[in-house]
């Protein structure tokens, strides 16, 4: 630290902890004396605070990460914090203590109150986003910042990282339909949306200047890429005008966009800007504006004295106008409010714009006239008020002198500020300091330490200046002296005269209004300038409508195709020809009725507020009757807009799809539109039910069960197999025929407004199979978790057992599980997986596996031990109900089979009524079948005859149990 313009330092080390590791200092900007640095995030969470401008510090432990600080332009002592993890912390006392405001906050789109614009000075606006990706644009003090203490200025969603608070201005961007709209609250009224031309189609766009009540700003528009229009707008920053197209952009070092236009500092109205013009890109210059620009005249001479052979508009002076990001740089371009006139920049005479061959040049009259002082690059700083210059060769080598001026850059002292040349990485000058102090840094090889070197001016300038040591000049455009509606006088320093200056020496000496002329006034918004002074209508704009203004009041402006520059100051002359006048606004029927929600979905959740706008573009707002149909028998009803401006609230109790007819009608006419709302109940789970096995080239039937039931329209995505594109269905069943063997995989995902659940099932498919089910001991239920994995683990158990009892091979064994009670399952014995041993057998081989495992069944041989001393038999339930099939035509053994089949079950029916006694387990089945969940599904049967049940059929799972388990009885 050092309190001598860097003659000496000293070291604070043990003043904030040896150990301490710092990332950030903040110096207060209502109060320098009051200093925050923040610790590093990656060692500790700290702040350490001074009030004595950093000779003592204070350190405080935090709960959360500082990434960034915001201090209030008024209260010293008031600060927000936004931490790493996009949460936004207030602080009344400079850090000491910390509330938490809100979560989920935008990063840098937070911003304190205005004087005199917003009511409280502790109010924050800030962009904060929904759970479900949204944002939204809230305000709130930061001691009550609670859920009911927060309100929303606007109504509807925005787009995130789009609020802006400049100024009397609040901006906001909605995008709806893939297109962008954009608002603005003036003076903290109500948000109207920004007009630009019909046709602009804006795709992007930056506020520029929100200076002297009123708003610059660049569009990107659709059918541009490395360009933006600059257009200008009215007073309230509604209604803008093309002032410029085909404006430079770049690409700054952090990814930002820089849009090559430059205010100058300390006269209204002057703007540089670089234009793209055939592929070249030249600067162009106004003086009102924005209104009219032309090329800059190239200087008389170059830096030698030789004439430069430059004519308009072939060859000119092209500057560039990127600022600087490097705080230690003077940039490629400079002004200062206390020099006015004096503008420095980099740039180069010739048709376009270079970046090779190019030097340093200045003006001295607001850019009228240009003089070469350097040809080549070179950092220029302002010292004393401006009334010095200080330059340094902008180059990679080391260096050891700079030069000063105080003629304006007519003449340059060289100076040496090193005995050692130094390797320069910046220098600081302090704004408007009187003392004539500039540090440079950087260091003497790749290798040494960081050099800090002061250069001290005050031995050069050798007295205060008088009355004596001033002179004026008048500013000009082309000769012209009024500019913007005013005729200005300046004072500055005489050349030569080496006197300091003071805060006080430079200004205006002499305004005053001039007579308006046709360069006083602008195109107003729907006109186009056509020649010097010729506003005509655009072919989209119909000037005989009053629509513009007369939604406001009862009166509106009858523009004349023109209206007075913004802050311009000239009276009388063309004033009273181009002024608008005011007129009442005609009855007009509504026209262009618009419904929305104010997110802009058309999905809503049931049992939740869904809030619509109404909106209109032509009519009178406050004699027009609305009414509002959400589409479920309810209905509202207003006398004009009034109590609709903040949206119309209504709860939905049904799911479905709902038509909302907004109706609006005066005595002129009327106007309808409507909206068809999805209106959804989350989908919270979802189970895909298929068949364990399915016969190849033969059409399975799969569905989707999910809960809750009633959930209005849903989107199903089937996935089968590895295919890249889902099938896609609003039913909750599907029909697919699988072309290969094996194990294949189906996935669902079924799709609820923003909710999205999937469940996933494996298919065994093969030419044919023979299946049975199959029923346990009654001690198996009682140890039944009825869980997925307990099912596979019981299916893989049995499969053992079954192989360890037959001998038949393991591959050919397939057990799955039914969920519910009583405990239940469907064996399936399957063809050999090897094709030589397929080829070698036929279907008669695999009856004769069924008949084995039958056998084994039936003599109760098939057991198994769940747990020490809980021995489970598995018995046939009944014989198959998916008879052996495959694409051949002989079904004798089949026909056989179910002959049988006929013959056993009512021989088993005729013994239970004979003898009246109860069979177990099989009479267990019957009893409880109706309590199988939905998950249990058996064989697809590979008659084409037999009958299809979908989803659509059933009403409740209980129902649905029965129905199918009265199809496979059926089969």
């Amino acid at each position: 630290r050092s309190t001598d313009y860097g003659t000496t330092y000293e070291k604070l080390n043990d003043k904030v902890g040896l150990k301490t590791v710092l990332s950030y200092l903040y110096v207060n900007p209502t109060n320098k004396r009051k200093i925050m640095l923040l610790s590093d995030p990656e060692m500790e969470s700290s702040l350490l605070i001074s009030s004595d401008e950093g000779a003592t510090y204070q350190k405080y432990r935090l709960t959360f990460y500082i990434q960034s600080l915001l201090f209030h332009p008024k209260q010293e002592d008031w600060v927000l914090a936004y931490s790493l993890d996009q949460k936004l912390y207030s602080s009344m006392d400079f850090g000491r203590r910390w509330q938490l405001m809100h979560e989920r906050i935008t990063p840098n789109r937070f911003y304190w109150s205005v004087a005199g614009l917003d009511k409280e000075a502790d109010l924050v606006h800030m962009e904060v986003r929904t759970a479900d990706g949204y944002a939204h644009y809230l305000t709130c003090r930061i001691q009550e910042c609670a859920e009911t203490t927060r309100s929303g200025p606007f109504v509807r969603s925005i787009d995130i990282s789009s609020l802006v608070v400049q100024d009397e201005y609040i901006f906001i961007q909605v995008t709806t339909g893939g297109r962008a709209s954009y608002y603005v609250s003036y003076r903290r009224e109500a948000f109207a949306q920004i007009k630009l031309p019909k046709y602009s189609l804006p795709k992007d766009m930056h506020i520029i200047s929100t200076n002297e009540n009123q708003v610059f700003a660049a569009v990107q528009e659709w059918n541009q890429n490395d360009t933006y229009n600059l257009y200008i707008s009215d007073t309230r920053g509604i209604y803008f005008t093309l002032a410029m197209e085909n404006i430079k952009s770049s690409r700054g070092l952090m990814g930002n966009i820089i849009i090559e236009l430059y205010e100058v500092a300390g006269i209204k109205g002057i703007f540089l800007a670089n234009k793209k013009v055939d592929d070249q890109v030249k600067t162009y210059i106004t003086y009102n504006k924005g209104r009219d620009w032309r090329l800059l005249q190239a200087p008389d001479v170059d830096l030698r004295g030789s004439p430069v052979h430059c004519l308009l508009p072939f060859c000119s002076l092209h500057l560039h106008l990127q600022i600087s990001e490097n705080p230690y740089s003077s940039g490629r371009i400079s002004s200062k409010e206390t020099a006015a006139g004096l503008v420095v920049a980099t740039g180069n005479i010739g048709p376009e714009l270079s970046y090779t061959d190019i030097g340093v040049f200045i003006s001295s009259d607001g850019g009228n006239t240009w003089r070469q002082i350097f040809d080549e690059e070179y950092n220029v700083w302002f010292l004393d008020w401006g009334g010095a210059l200080v330059a340094m060769k902008h180059t990679p080598l080391p260096v050891r002198h700079l030069w000063v001026s105080f003629d304006e850059g007519h003449s340059w002292d060289k100076y040496g500020f090193t005995s050692v040349p130094l390797f320069v990485d910046g220098a600081l000058v302090e704004a408007g300091v009187e003392t004539q102090i500039m540090t440079v840094f950087g260091h003497f090889s790749l290798r040494s330490e960081w050099q800090l070197v002061k250069v001290d001016y005050k031995s050069i300038f050798s007295r205060r200046c008088t009355k004596e040591d001033y002179q004026t000049w008048h500013l000009l455009n082309q000769g012209e002296p009024c500019v913007m509606g005013e005729r200005k006088i300046f004072k500055k320093r005489k050349p030569g005269a080496q006197c300091a200056l003071g805060r006080e020496s430079s200004g205006t000496v002499i305004s005053e209004p001039c007579v308006c002329a046709d360069w006083d006034f602008e195109c107003d918004y729907g006109y186009e300038r056509h020649g010097e002074s010729q506003c005509v209508p655009a072919f989209w704009y119909n000037p005989a409508s009053p629509s513009k203004d007369c939604s406001l009041g009862q009166s509106y402006l009858n523009s004349t195709g023109y209206r007075r520059i913004v802050s311009n100051n000239c009276t009388d002359g063309l004033r009273e020809k181009y002024m608008a006048k005011a007129q009442m606004c005609p009855g007009k029927a509504p026209r262009g009725l618009h419904v929305v929600t104010t997110d802009g979905r058309l999905v809503a959740e049931q049992g939740h507020n869904a809030t619509f706008i109404i909106l209109m573009e032509e009519g009178d707002l406050q004699r027009t009757n609305i009414q509002l149909d959400f589409g479920d028998g309810i209905a509202v009803s207003y006398a004009n807009f009034s109590p609709i401006e903040d949206g119309i609230k209504h709860v939905y109790k049904s799911a479905g799809i709902f038509q909302v007819t907004a109706y609006a009608e005066n005595n002129l006419g009327s106007d309808t539109a409507v909206l068809f709302l999805h209106v959804v109940c989350p989908v919270e789970h979802v189970h895909l039910r298929v068949p364990f096995v399915a016969i190849r080239n033969k059409e399975v039937n799969i569905s989707a069960v999910v809960w809750p039931s009633q959930l209005g329209t849903l989107t199903y995505f089937w996935w089968f197999g590895n295919s890249t594109k889902p099938l896609i269905t609003l039913d909750s069943s599907i029909s697919f025929t699988f072309l290969v063997e094996g194990t294949n995989t189906i996935t669902v995902q079924v799709a609820s407004g923003n909710a999205l659940i999937q469940d996933t099932k494996d298919i065994a498919v093969h030419e044919y199979f023979q299946s049975q089910l199959l029923s346990f001991s009654p001690n198996l239920d009682y140890h039944n978790p009825d869980i997925p994995e307990w099912r596979q683990d019981i299916g893989n158990v049995i499969k053992r057992a079954l192989v360890k009892v037959t001998s038949v091979p393991e591959d050919q064994i397939l057990v799955a599980v039914f969920p519910g009670l009583p405990t239940s399952a469907e064996l399936f014995i399957l063809p050999p997986k090897n094709l030589t041993e397929r080829r070698k057998g036929n279907e008669e081989d695999l009856e004769q596996i069924v008949e084995m495992l039958f056998n084994a069944l039936n003599q109760n041989l098939v057991q198994f031990e769940l747990k020490p001393g809980v021995q489970v038999i598995v018995y046939v339930t009944q014989l198959t109900l998916a008879p052996l099939v495959d694409s051949s035509a002989g079904h004798s053994s089949s026909a056989m089979l179910m002959l049988l089949s006929v013959v056993f079950v009512g021989l088993a029916v005729f013994l239970i009524y004979k003898f009246k006694r109860k069979i177990p387990w099989i009479n267990i089945y019957a009893q409880v079948q109706h309590d199988k969940e939905q998950e249990m599904i058996g064989s697809v049967s590979q008659s084409e005859n037999a009958p299809k049940i979908t989803l659509s059929d059933f009403t409740e799972p209980e129902e649905l149990l029965d129905k199918e388990l009265d199809t496979r009885v059926i089969g």
